[in-house]
């Protein structure tokens, strides 16, 4: 038996009358567990492998940060059987753009920046864009099985933003039960046809301890979607956070050079690469050995976490820092004025 994803059918006559009374309108149908097991499931499609995949998604970010040039990216990539965030292979099909933020001579300028040579530029005639979109989720929902029966290979919709078709909400239900219940029918639809269906909007100013609770408005929109991802920016750079119900939760260091994201590797990679080059650079200008003091004054961070850092930075092999003395760390084996320092990695074993 196989049937499309998230989905099991069994057909049951409908009873019009029950002990209980006339039957309710509406039927459910319950099936065993040895039945699921047996059925067998397609794979889930893959849009952008590790980000992006079918069902609804949701894109959030600050205003200005490049949300719609990463959305872009994704697009292109889509269209063409590119590279998305120029390492990730993705296999071609139709994209959908509705962009409603920006007007065809922006867009156009976006694409002439992304590639300024016409003569390098894929052929991008997957790709289709809507600048304006009906007044309801319904209206839109329509709008997107035209263009799906219209296509070859639907395989992603951007909505550039959320915000921009979110209708009024029911005065009767709280906000948390009319963002859930505006998005839905969204998540259903792309569920049902197996299309990644990807919506971009903000986070509120301030963020939180969990990314999914920066975004902005109520917990409904993240609770609707199948994958959320959130693109911040702090002292430390720039990361993608991924959280989904079918995808692994990940956080990568991604950079934005030339109107292009790339991504650096695992965030948490990247972060301590970036303080342990901060600490050599910091030794190196004070030109002498510095203890974990000094160095937590000078670059602003707590004594305990840099003594930390730093006792980890001499155990790798290479050590990135030696101990040169009581308390005190150089780049070098030996600090300029001790050439015999041959103990003290031994001694740091032992602290």
């Amino acid at each position: 038996m196989t049937v499309q994803p998230y989905t099991i059918i069994r057909d049951e006559p409908i009873a019009t009358e029950t002990p209980l009374g006339p039957a309710p309108v509406r039927q459910f149908t319950r099936t065993s567990t040895n039945e699921l097991m047996e059925t067998k499931f397609s794979p889930l499609k893959v849009i952008v492998r590790g980000y992006l995949y079918e069902g609804f998604s949701v894109l959030a970010g600050r205003q200005k940060l490049g949300k719609t040039w990463l959305a872009i990216d994704w697009s292109v990539s889509v269209a063409a059987g590119g590279y998305a965030m120029g390492s990730i292979p993705c296999d071609a099909g139709d994209v959908l753009y509705i962009d409603l933020e920006n007007g065809p001579r922006r867009i156009q300028s976006r694409i002439v920046a992304l590639f300024p040579d016409e003569r390098s530029r894929p052929d991008l005639s997957r790709l289709l864009w809507m600048t304006s979109a009906p007044e309801t989720i319904a209206g839109l929902i329509y709008q997107l099985d035209e263009w799906r029966q219209s296509v070859a290979d639907p395989r992603l919709v951007v909505i550039d933003v959320l915000q921009r078709i979110k209708p009024a909400g029911n005065g009767a239900r709280n906000a948390y039960e009319n963002d859930y219940s505006i998005w839905a029918p969204l998540q259903k639809w792309a569920t049902r046809y197996r299309i990644a269906v990807l919506g971009l909007h903000h986070t509120r100013k301030g963020g939180a301890d969990d990314p999914l609770e920066s975004l902005s408005g109520s917990n409904g929109l993240s609770a609707c979607a199948d994958t959320t991802i959130v693109l911040d920016s702090n002292q430390n750079g720039k990361t993608l956070y991924v959280r989904g119900r079918d995808v692994i939760e990940h956080e990568k260091a991604i950079t934005f050079v030339g109107n292009q994201w790339t991504v650096l590797g695992e965030a948490a990679a990247v972060r301590r690469s970036g303080e342990r080059a901060v600490i050599v650079e910091a030794m190196r200008d004070n030109r002498e050995p510095m203890t974990p003091t000094e160095l937590a004054t000078v670059l602003g961070k707590r004594t305990n976490n840099i003594k930390q850092l730093l006792h980890k930075m001499a155990k790798m092999v290479p050590a990135d820092v030696y101990r040169v003395g009581k308390g005190r760390y150089w780049v070098e084996p030996s600090p300029p004025d001790n050439p015999d320092n041959r103990n003290n990695r031994a001694e740091d074993d032992h602290e």
